[in-house]
């Protein structure tokens, strides 16, 4: 009824939103955020811009803006920020959290599956069909961020410099963003015009009524900046890193697969540019082909469930996390489960607790200013170099799709049509995502099963 008075009445300022009318809201949306950054974003830009009127679009948009600009996925990122803008840092924290926990829980439960039922054959002709479908799903998301970052020939150079790097000389992930950054903002002041595009979302030009944090609302107390508070966060965080890490030092030692995991993928959550496509490789790079945590296989298969779950995508490191620290048997041979729980939580703990420091830090320094921020030039370039790393990806994909047994064996020409027709799918006819994997999927069992 409140809803309703709220959308019939738009000049009419909404009614204050307790903490525990905001938490039924984060735990509603992390069941419900599929679609990656872009869907997810749009759910919480319906609800509270749009039907709740919790904030503003322009406020919306310069959050948006920050987290666009930060390492990290930007939608956590986004409803953190929210709930910390409303409710304080606890208000952050539970906004944070929910948006990933279930998807956690779902993963693990998942990733056992798998594991365990793997090789019957109906999860064996499911995956069959999923495969194309991924690798499809991957050069349309190489397609999509090209298209909206990648302007001019300068930075379509980037990009090819950028795949040739990765794909020739296997250069790692962090130096092809480090040197990304570096010609940005280089670029950025010698030629601006070239790196003016990308990285924003523009400046709001609609309004859906008064908002609870509207244009002119001023700033909530504890989201004005001061230097003491800004110190409090990063000693806290420092100390909510360093007492995980400084533990599974001292207990396993500096080799363990489990310490091994806890500085990897700390190291992966600075590097998150572009979205959870961009950080793949990267994780390829080190948990398939420098730890052994999983094949290449099981990788395109942890992609394929990280699409069909809530919550954001950078999520499958809960699944490498399992599988890692099952197969390693982290915990010894009769604790396998465990070890892939333990794993999968500690990987997730690693991976994003620097979204919630750089929001908690860098929110007040946000709301003191409402103006444009000035990080546009490297995030561009980064993201065009992000695009050819990508591209990479797909083709690692497709190759280990369409050629299971390497070069040397038989092209699989059903796998090759799956996936022609799974791009026709999300090209042309711009099908869901959830829905293109599904058909996959129910393709791939029949075929499975019936036929081949």
């Amino acid at each position: 009824m409140k809803q309703t008075m709220t959308q019939e009445s738009p000049d009419a300022l909404p009614e204050p939103v307790s903490f525990w009318q905001a938490f039924a809201f984060w735990l509603k949306l992390g069941f419900i955020s599929f679609g990656g950054p872009a869907g997810q974003i749009s759910i919480m830009h319906q609800e509270l811009v749009e039907n709740r009127r919790w904030i503003s679009e322009r406020r919306f948009l310069h959050a948006l803006n920050y987290c666009m600009v930060l390492p990290g996925p930007e939608a956590q990122q986004l409803a953190t920020y929210i709930g910390w803008l409303m409710h304080r840092t606890w208000g952050g924290i539970v906004a944070g959290v929910l948006f990933v926990l279930p998807s956690l829980l779902l993963l693990i439960i998942l990733s056992w599956v798998y594991i365990a039922f793997g090789d019957m054959p109906v999860v064996t002709g499911l995956f069959y069909g999923i495969k194309p479908a991924v690798t499809a799903i991957v050069l349309q998301a190489a397609h999509r961020i090209g298209s909206r970052a990648i302007k001019n020939n300068w930075l379509w150079g980037i990009a090819a410099a950028s795949f040739i790097a990765v794909f020739a000389a296997n250069i790692p992930f962090p130096i092809i963003v480090a040197a990304a950054a570096l010609i940005g903002y280089v670029g950025g002041r010698i030629a601006p015009d070239i790196f003016k595009v990308g990285g924003g979302h523009g400046k709001a030009d609609k309004t859906f009524g008064v908002a609870l944090i509207d244009d002119n609302t001023p700033t909530p107390e504890h989201a004005t900046f001061r230097w003491i508070r800004l110190l409090k966060v990063i000693v806290t965080g420092a100390v909510l890193w360093a007492v995980p890490m400084g533990l599974l030092h001292t207990i396993y030692g500096w080799d363990h697969t489990l310490t091994q995991m806890g500085w990897f993928f700390t190291k992966a959550a600075l590097l998150t540019f572009g979205g959870a496509y961009a950080v793949l490789p990267y994780v390829y790079q080190g948990a398939v082909s420098h730890y052994n945590w999983l094949t290449p296989t099981q990788m395109i298969d942890g992609l394929a469930l990280g699409e069909t779950t809530p919550g954001p995508l950078i999520m499958i490191v809960a699944f490498v996390g399992f599988m890692g620290g099952y197969i390693k048997a982290v915990f010894g041979p009769d604790a396998l489960f465990l070890g892939g729980v333990v794993a999968a939580c500690l990987v997730t703990w690693f991976t994003f607790l620097p979204s919630f420091l750089f929001i908690l830090a860098g929110g007040p320094l946000v709301e003191s200013t409402h103006d444009d921020l000035k990080f546009t030039a490297p995030l561009t370039a980064i993201t065009a170099a992000v695009v050819g790393v990508i591209l990479n990806l797909a083709l690692f994909f497709g190759y280990h799709v369409l050629w299971p047994e390497g070069f040397t064996g038989t092209f699989d020409w059903v796998s090759a049509l799956i996936v022609a027709g799974a791009a026709i799918a999300l090209f042309r006819y711009k099908r869901n995502v959830i829905h293109v994997i599904a058909a996959c999927a129910i393709i791939g069992l029949i075929l499975k099963t019936l036929i081949l």
